[in-house]
């Protein structure tokens, strides 16, 4: 079992940059874990942003909305994973969160998919201004 943190949203402006961590604790080997982000604004569904395999996550996927100024990666000696947001739009605005899978089986297919996820952050407000 793992328990996620994250942290490092707010009110920010268009353009510049930004990176939200998150923090992973508990019995289980952060390594293991496959991982992705997701956003909620308001209104809207759970969707996909970013995801990055275990061990070293030498493979890394990204959402249309978001690819050529995002960046996922993990520090697996922090038990942490970030998204890097640069570019930032005010589309961007939305809850964040970081979400955690231990079974490989099936994520290849379907990282994008939110409930193959087995463990969740609280979320972390991100507000983009124009």
């Amino acid at each position: 079992q793992v328990q996620l943190v994250e942290s490092g949203g707010g009110l920010v402006q268009a353009g510049g940059s930004l990176r939200l961590p998150c923090a992973a604790s508990g019995r289980s080997t952060f390594r293991m874990y496959y991982m992705g982000w997701f956003r909620q604004a308001p209104g809207k569904e759970r969707e996909f942003v970013a995801a990055i395999s275990r061990w070293s996550g030498g493979d890394t996927y990204y959402a249309d909305s978001v690819k050529g100024r995002f960046v996922i990666s993990r520090d697996n000696a922090k038990n942490t994973v970030y998204l890097q947001m640069n570019s930032r739009k005010p589309e961007d605005t939305a809850v964040y969160y970081c979400a955690a899978r231990l079974e490989s089986s099936v994520w290849y297919a379907r990282f994008r998919f939110p409930e193959i996820y087995d463990y969740w952050g609280q979320g972390t407000q991100v507000t983009v201004s124009s």
